[in-house]
């Protein structure tokens, strides 16, 4: 092993990146962008639902039941509407996600103790969206009930108010959040963004940086001299794991900076880890170059081996838990779920390196692997 080959082979591939102006966009500006666009339209905060009611009772009691509603951050209020029909056309117009339909006789029903029967209409065009909505309705439905009864109890039975309440709720629920407590979805997303990038951004520029050799012919160069197989491979991956290393500490300060996400675990552990993951993931791009001779061929086999099994078995839309069998065993096959575990145990949960050891070495597994096969099967000479 030659370390002034070794240079030698990395400073010609740095300059190529340097002089290639679409190579540079790739290596430094697309991840950027990508990191932007994603934490800006990658969103599963289900708030602002547009929604209208029809109050066919108009009294104080409906009016303070519909209040309940629009006074939420989770609702957007566009106004009441006369009839069901004006309903159907906001609904259909895709203007209101959602509809409250208070019925005749509402507060006399409610005075009389008897129950009320209020109609929510939800658009199930999007099902995660309906059901959040449909949540949110329960919620406010259910504290209004509570309130009525008390109300109701307490007039009865010539009782305090708060006293009513308390016959009411005989178990009281407390719910606190952990690691998340004002559940932002972004808070969550921003940092799984860089398990995203660096799943995509390396294998494609370590696969185009092999494969561009092979179809300019310049690999012959590299077959007539003494540089060795592993002088290469090394020379070569360099400069593009130290180009993704750059790139993690870039989007680690866009996750926390420009999207606010908390970071609570130790630096050290996270870029230690990160580095792991990529050489891990730019052994899948040199394996991916050897099989492949063009670059279109390149950009297309890693895009379908890196983007989407990132996107779908990697928890950063559905934890892998609430996954089917299938799909997790599939999830457990891939490096990007257990860099996805320590995204998450270093920014939001801040806990120590006790707690995702085993993803760490399992990713080490993983790069020596790639590694190990993609040199296995690089040939510094086509076969004759």
């Amino acid at each position: 092993m030659n370390l002034k080959r070794i240079k030698a082979v990395a400073g010609k591939e740095w300059l190529e990146i340097v002089r290639d102006k679409v190579f540079f966009s790739l290596a430094f500006v697309v991840p950027v962008v990508m990191m932007i666009l994603l934490g800006y339209g990658l969103s599963l905060d289900v708030e602002n639902i547009p929604f209208t009611i029809v109050d066919h009772d108009k009294t104080p009691l409906s009016r303070d039941y519909a209040y309940r509603f629009i006074g939420s951050r989770y609702f957007s209020f566009l106004g009441y509407s006369k009839d069901d029909r004006s309903v159907d056309d906001l609904l259909a117009s895709n203007t209101a996600r959602a509809a409250i339909i208070i019925p005749p006789d509402f507060e006399k029903n409610l005075i009389s103790g008897r129950p009320a029967s209020v109609q929510t209409l939800i658009d199930g065009t999007f099902p995660f969206r309906a059901q959040t909505t449909k949540g949110y309705v329960i919620a406010i439905n259910s504290a209004a009930s509570m309130d009525f009864m008390a109300d109701y109890i307490s007039k009865k039975k010539g009782i305090s108010k708060e006293r009513a309440e308390k016959l009411l709720r005989p178990v009281s629920l407390e719910t606190r959040y952990l690691y998340n407590q004002s559940l932002k979805s972004v808070w969550s997303i921003a940092p799984k963004l860089i398990m995203l990038i660096l799943m995509v951004s390396p294998p494609f520029l370590t696969a185009l940086g092999v494969v561009r050799e092979k179809e300019t012919g310049s690999i012959y160069n590299i077959y007539v001299s003494t540089v060795s197989r592993a002088e290469f491979l090394i020379g070569k991956l360099f400069p593009y794991m130290a180009i993704s290393a750059v790139n993690s500490l870039i989007l680690f300060l866009f996750a926390t900076e420009l999207f606010g996400a908390p970071f609570k675990g130790s630096l050290l552990l996270f870029f230690a880890s990160t580095i792991i993951y990529v050489i891990c993931t730019t052994g899948i791009g040199l394996l991916a170059s050897v099989f492949v001779q063009t670059q279109t061929s390149a950009m297309i086999v890693t895009s379908i081996i890196t983007l989407v099994p990132a996107v779908l078995y990697s928890g950063i839309l559905i934890p892998v838990s609430s996954l089917e069998k299938s799909a997790q065993i599939v999830a457990h096959l891939l490096p990007a779920m257990y860099y996805t575990n320590i995204v998450i145990a270093c920014f939001m949960k801040g806990v120590g390196i006790e707690h995702f050891w085993k993803d760490i070495l399992i990713l080490s597994l993983y790069a020596f692997s790639l590694l190990f096969l993609g040199y296995l099967f690089f040939r510094k000479r086509t076969k004759a």
